[in-house]
């Protein structure tokens, strides 16, 4: 199912449904396609909102978690949206972390998968190997417990992003800054109900990095999701879309119970 993009202002993006806002934040190689069916699901009950960040659009300088996370900001402003229930998977996890804890007001909670911020595999040490879709084939494979996730269409992506030239810059640039901004020593500002939704067979992100954001996380819940990879809401959406809407659904009741 193909959503309508939205403009406002220089911020493109998916807005679906209604309700309280579910934000979701895509990771490095990401795409909106990598939340098609938790779109399906969640509109039915929240306002999915999808920014498409400009991974490979900022300049130089400001390619970073922190350059993203200042446009993740800018967009919530721009659209004064408040308690936002807020998602990232990868490098869009790492991203949701630094903004709760530079800018916790508006967000209501949070929930991570494969998220980086405290360790992470990148594509190797030899990552990227310009021109060999057979090499890019094998690295983009690894994100799935099941190769065949690879899809054709999924592969071409990643093939032209590393067969040019400055987006391979601004990728190394971006995952190098991801490295570098270890948030171990400030996990425990969160306080926000927080939901750990991981792969038992993440190889980028393994389980051990979930239950070290579950342990440095106050108020957080950890799911680990067999025979599933890097992107559980691509991998297995089922499961996946249970898990979080037994979570938000937690919530709810919680609040009610508050008034």
């Amino acid at each position: 199912m193909s959503y309508e993009i939205k403009q406002d202002g220089k911020f493109k993006f998916i807005e679906e449904g209604n309700g309280e806002t579910l934000m979701l934040l895509h990771g490095l190689f990401g795409a909106l396609s990598n939340f098609s069916d938790l779109i399906a699901h969640f509109r039915k009950t929240n306002r999915v909102v999808v920014p498409m960040l400009p991974l490979l659009e900022l300049d130089l300088l400001h390619t970073s978690v922190g350059g993203l996370q200042k446009f993740v900001h800018r967009f919530i402003e721009q659209r004064d949206y408040t308690d936002i229930h807020l998602m990232g998977n990868s490098l869009g996890g790492h991203v949701a972390l630094l903004h709760v804890l530079k800018h916790p007001v508006r967000i209501k909670s949070l929930i991570l998968t494969g998220s980086s911020g405290l360790f992470e595999n990148g594509m190797g040490d030899t990552y990227p190997k310009r021109g060999d879709k057979e090499y890019i084939r094998k690295k983009t494979e690894l994100t799935f417990y099941d190769p065949k996730m690879a899809t054709d269409e999924l592969v071409n992506e990643v093939f032209e992003i590393t067969n040019n030239r400055l987006k391979v810059i601004k990728i190394i640039a971006l995952a190098k800054s991801a490295i570098r901004n270890n948030l171990g020593e400030e996990l425990n500002h969160i306080t926000q109900p927080t939901c750990l939704i991981w792969g038992n067979n993440d190889t980028i992100t393994p389980p051990f990095v979930g239950k070290e954001f579950h342990r440095l996380i106050p108020n957080s819940e950890l799911h680990f999701i067999d025979k599933c990879g890097h992107a559980p809401m691509m991998e297995v959406p089922g499961e996946f879309n249970s898990i979080l809407e037994s979570f938000l659904a937690k919530l709810s009741q919680k609040a009610a119970t508050v008034e």
